[in-house]
């Protein structure tokens, strides 16, 4: 055996004991299962050829359902005052809540930030990368990484790995030498820069408020009471969002956490009625007030319309 160890005789395959060898096997698997550990941008695929184009036809093959129900409300508009990001806290998985306190808004960097909508495990892990890769550049070059140039790795991302079940939906905001920009990501490999956008199961009725109350000359509390208000009625009416609403502002100074709020507080403050005609202007779509004020304008309407009728 020393001979054989002298000489380099032991490396080779047919020389070692079977146990040597499944050890070996074994050493090597956890090697490729850990790869990303070295390369975070390196996953194992599955093991067959053109993944991207197969794995559909095998998931249908086996009936196996891939694409699962996400449930979230994420949403980022700009004004005059920089960026707003606000989100719920509720992590599902088809009707389970697996969690009420999810962070869906990530802290890339002091200047950046970025949501989470999709599955909450690709949405994590890739956003640990870009900050990685954000603290990287800051190191490398001495200043901070501009946010297209974030937008464009998380594109390059999930462009690689279109087709092979990575589920992701994100907005990056932020504020380099360019101005504060707001850019929404996505699985399929979309990259598009924009002034409002609404992410999840929610963002129909989000958009619809924000459709209703935003403007570019927002001050900063009406920006903030738009973002809760329209993050409130989402998880009002959507079942999958829900939680504690978190807002943020970024500006030029860098991003601020401006308050936690829980629905159910948001409840008592938009729900509250009141007879004051300055405040029913912004009176809440569920609100018994509301729902009056409503009524008297589609009763003026009808009759003007039935008066315009006679006339013709």
């Amino acid at each position: 055996m020393a001979l054989e160890e002298i000489c380099g005789l032991n490396k080779f395959g047919f020389m070692k004991g079977f146990d040597a060898q499944v050890k070996d096997w074994d050493q090597q698997q956890l090697q490729i299962a850990t790869i990303n550990l070295r390369n975070p941008y390196s996953l194992m695929a599955p093991p067959f050829e053109n993944p991207a184009v197969n794995l559909p036809k095998i998931l249908q093959q086996c009936n196996v359902r891939m694409e699962f129900d996400h449930g979230t409300t994420t949403l980022g508009f700009k004004y005059q005052g920089g960026v707003i990001l606000c989100a719920d806290s509720r992590a599902t998985s088809g009707q389970y809540i697996g969690s009420q306190s999810m962070r869906k808004v990530v802290e890339l960097t002091n200047y950046m930030l970025g949501t989470l909508a999709g599955g909450a495990a690709d949405c994590v892990y890739w956003d640990r990368v870009l900050a990685r890769e954000c603290r990287l550049h800051e190191l490398r070059y001495k200043s901070r990484m501009p946010v297209d140039a974030a937008a464009r790795i998380m594109c390059n991302i999930s462009t690689e790995y279109k087709g092979m079940g990575l589920a992701m939906g994100m907005m990056l905001a932020g504020c380099d030498d360019e101005g504060c920009k707001l850019i929404y990501v996505d699985s399929e490999g979309m990259r598009s820069h924009g002034s409002v956008f609404s992410v999840g199961s929610g963002s129909p009725y989000a958009l619809g408020v924000l459709d209703t109350g935003y403007r570019w000359n927002l001050t900063d509390e009406e920006a903030y009471d738009l973002a809760r208000r329209a993050i409130y009625h989402a998880t009002s009416k959507d079942a999958y969002s829900g939680g504690i609403v978190r807002l943020y502002h970024i500006n030029d100074k860098g991003w601020k956490n401006i308050c936690n709020t829980d629905c159910n507080d948001l409840h008592d403050i938009f729900c509250e009625e009141t007879t004051s005609n300055d405040d029913q202007a912004h009176l809440p779509c569920t609100s018994k007030a509301w729902i009056e004020q409503k009524l008297r304008h589609d009763n003026v309407q009808a009759r003007v319309a039935a008066v315009t009728m006679e006339k013709v």
